[in-house]
């Protein structure tokens, strides 16, 4: 069972109810009052409250909301000339968009220069650039630790320059995003995982350490099997830094991905499922002419069972396993002919 979901880009309204009270009978005007002033935190209380206030003031700028005809996300201000980093998932099959700086002021049009739904990474250009851009500085991913402080920024549910606040609870995960519900079936690796709430419509936005530096671009939350497509509380996933900046700066440059990095066998494939209907490998379908399957010797009908020690039972499985591999690596590939196991080394190529 898929037990990650989509940060699927959602059109919410959000209510919000405030405390009444009943009038009062006496007609006598109300004492005036004086507000009391902010109450003053000092110690190291203070000191981390007033990093959070720092890094908000900071980095909340570069964070925009994104508006498609099917919903909204996040974005973040990547570059000085109106480039928008996002997910491949909230901009769709969307080409023009209307984007809302976190700043406030008027809507200002965008257009996709293109999407990359393997690494569910996607670039839009502002139509005209406002008046005190705010680039985001990335941070570097290999400097993500466990244990560190991180503020989630973006739009949850339509509440606009929203903020929340947790940790990193984990780093190198690979995960695979479904495909129902506008996800684009991408398997990502080396992602953050991270307890600060991450909600519909966080897609897209920031992750954020104390010096103000975006690690990684939230995208993903986990949810509960039980609770069927309830989120289990505290685990999101962001698409690391690095990843962010290697396929931006290609988008930009070329308008395409030109090196995606994500190492390839060059077949296509499919579950196959054993007698008791568990899956229990992939067949391959077809081998591409010359690429690293067909010179190492894998023809249509073999079963993969293994890459390197990793068991391989479906497709999701095989994919997690080549994402933590690169293109060049050597990988000892365990299948199935005509009933015999068999293995061979594989110097996998380029998605």
């Amino acid at each position: 069972m898929d037990v990650f979901r989509r940060l699927l880009p959602l059109l919410a309204t959000a209510t919000l109810l405030a405390g009444c009270t009943s009038p009062s009978s006496d007609s006598a005007a109300p004492a005036k009052t004086t507000p009391a002033p902010a109450p003053s935190v000092g110690g190291p209380a203070g000191d981390l409250q007033a990093a959070y206030e720092k890094v908000v003031k900071e980095v909340l700028p570069s964070v925009v909301q994104i508006t498609t005809e099917r919903g909204l996300g996040s974005g973040v201000v990547y570059d000085d000339k109106g480039d928008i980093v996002t997910n491949a998932h909230v901009v769709g099959d969307s080409t023009t968009f209307k984007v809302t700086m976190a700043t406030g002021g008027t809507t200002v049009g965008a257009r996709l220069i293109s999407s990359y739904p393997d690494q569910d990474l996607a670039v839009v250009r502002l139509d005209s650039v406002p008046k005190g851009l705010h680039p985001a500085t990335l941070g570097d991913s290999a400097k993500v630790e466990v244990g560190q402080i991180v503020l989630a920024m973006g739009n949850p549910l339509g509440l606009s320059s929203s903020v929340t606040q947790g940790i990193v609870s984990a780093v190198g995960r690979t995960v695979s995003e479904g495909r129902g519900g506008g996800g684009t079936g991408a398997t990502i690796a080396n992602m953050v995982q991270t307890s600060a709430a991450i909600n519909p419509g966080n897609s897209g936005g920031a992750l954020v350490n104390l010096a103000g530096q975006v690690i990684g671009i939230p995208t993903l939350a986990a949810t509960d099997p039980e609770l069927g497509e309830g989120a289990a509380p505290g685990i999101g996933f962001a698409i690391p830094a690095a990843t962010v900046s290697r396929i931006a700066d290609q988008i930009i440059r070329s308008g395409r991905v030109t090196d995606s990095g994500r190492a390839a066998l060059g077949i296509t494939a499919r579950t196959v499922v054993g007698s008791d209907f568990s899956p229990n490998g992939v067949a391959v379908v077809s081998v591409s002419r010359d690429g690293p399957a067909d010179r190492a010797g894998l023809r249509p009908g073999d079963i993969i069972t293994r890459v390197g020690k990793t068991p391989i039972t479906t497709m999701q499985s095989l994919s997690e396993a080549l994402a933590a591999l690169k293109p060049g690596d050597k990988a000892e590939v365990t299948y199935e002919r005509d009933g015999a196991e068999r293995t061979a080394n594989v110097t996998l190529g380029e998605m």
